[in-house]
């Protein structure tokens, strides 16, 4: 098979400026440094207001070769590079060192917005990436009703995108990205964006895309889309690549890291999270009916899910809503508690506190889970939300009495059922 894109040695490197503070600012020096910018004078080094500046690598020494029709999945961590590597390779922006060679025409789906004039209308715009791709203008006729059909925004095709909802954007851009025949097709996670039909369109219509013989690479956090659209895996770590291999070896390296790197960082110190900060969730344990900590769950037995959060507020707030969620080792949701479901929203004390989600008969198979934290005051501010507090196994138990423990490869929750024949 033809190899339609050569990453050699590829780098990119950015320059991240940093304020020095080493002395007290007043407004006086607030004005008179602003006046040195001015008149363009150099700020005295040491000053509040002089920088220094950081070399960041956010790719370094990556390699790899994809083939014509490959399939391939780019997973890892934030941060890890999956979005540079694609920025990189749709042209967006130019690499520090090493080279890319790419045969055949791309088509890039890497955020809201890509690619669109949000002053254009939908039907404009259609025309407009056509020709950006090198379609002429009859190509471009001979799609368009099949465009518009998948993206199922035909009332809107003569308003102007910047009045589109994201998920109308996404559809259309999604539509045209994939219908307009590239070579290879590059979506990133924005497909996120839209709905779950749609999210299962899209995955089809990529299956139909490498089914042409086109190559397709998708960037997802969903394990379960990666290993059912992708052949082949590259796992990012840290701008690196340390793994290019079958897709279902690089999701298990990818999870088994993911899980290995959480067990190690503090929940307190933790700052990829989301919200106000007036609560922290600072703790995580899960105890048996006997109030003791345990390392594994068994499916049937009762447990408590204790998250320990610190008020920052140093204030009683009422009526908080919490959710917690638990994902299986693909990171599909399995199972959702909020307080809200059952009228049971919170009043959190002033000081320190714990908060229980109290779950009987556990309806989990045999396999790894991981749980997020989701709290919200008065339905309108976000306190605090952090995924992956705390990977947990369940192992063994009898959830139905008899000793089965159900099929865990292919269903996660468990659920008595009765059964009879007439």
């Amino acid at each position: 098979m033809n190899t339609v894109i050569r990453v050699e040695n590829l780098g990119k490197k950015y320059l991240i400026s940093h304020q020095r503070s080493e002395r007290y600012v007043a407004l006086r020096d607030v004005i008179t440094e602003g006046t040195k910018k001015i008149v363009k004078r150099m700020v005295r080094p040491g000053s509040a207001l002089s920088q220094t500046k950081e070399e960041f690598w956010a790719l370094r020494n990556v390699d790899f070769e994809i083939k014509e029709g490959d399939r391939v999945g780019i997973i890892g961590r934030n941060g890890a590079g999956k979005t540079t590597i694609l920025k990189l390779l749709s042209r967006i922006t130019e690499p520090s060192e090493g080279r890319i060679v790419i045969k055949g025409r791309i088509a890039s789906l890497l955020e809201v917005g890509t690619g669109f004039h949000p002053e254009l209308t939908g039907r404009e715009n259609i025309f407009l990436n056509g020709a950006i791709l090198g379609m002429s203008k009859s190509e471009i006729k001979r799609k368009f009703d099949e465009i518009v059909d998948f993206a199922e925004v035909e009332k809107f095709l003569d308003t102007p995108v910047k009045r589109y909802s994201s998920g109308m954007y996404v559809r259309l851009a999604f539509a045209v990205a994939s219908h307009l025949e590239p070579e290879i097709l590059i979506v990133d996670e924005v497909l996120a964006v839209g709905d779950a039909k749609f999210q299962k369109k899209s995955l089809d219509k990529m299956e139909d895309v490498s089914r042409e013989g086109r190559t397709v690479l998708f960037v997802s956090h969903n394990m379960p889309a990666i290993e059912s659209l992708c052949s082949r895996g590259i796992l990012l770590d840290e701008g690196n690549v340390i793994l290019d291999t079958d897709v279902n070896t690089v999701v298990r390296s990818y999870l088994e890291k993911a899980m290995t790197d959480y067990k190690k960082i503090d929940l307190e110190r933790r700052v990829d999270r989301h919200g106000s900060g007036k609560i922290r969730v600072i703790g995580f344990r899960v105890l048996n009916d006997d109030n003791n900590e345990v390392k594994f769950l068994q499916s049937g037995k009762n447990y408590c899910f204790e998250i320990r959060y610190k008020n920052n507020a140093k204030k009683i707030l009422k009526n908080v809503e919490v959710s917690f969620d638990i994902y299986d080792e693909k990171n599909s949701r399995v199972l959702l508690f909020r307080t809200n479901f059952t009228n049971d929203n919170l009043d959190l004390d002033s000081s320190d506190g714990k908060i229980c989600c109290k779950v009987n008969n556990l309806p989990l198979a045999n396999g790894i889970y991981h749980f997020s934290v989701f709290i919200v005051y008065e339905e309108l501010e976000v306190l605090d939300y952090i995924t992956e507090i705390a990977y947990i196994t369940v192992d063994g138990g009898d959830f139905f009495g008899t000793g089965s423990l159900g099929l865990p490869s292919h269903c996660k929750v468990l659920h008595k059922a009765e059964w009879y024949a007439e």
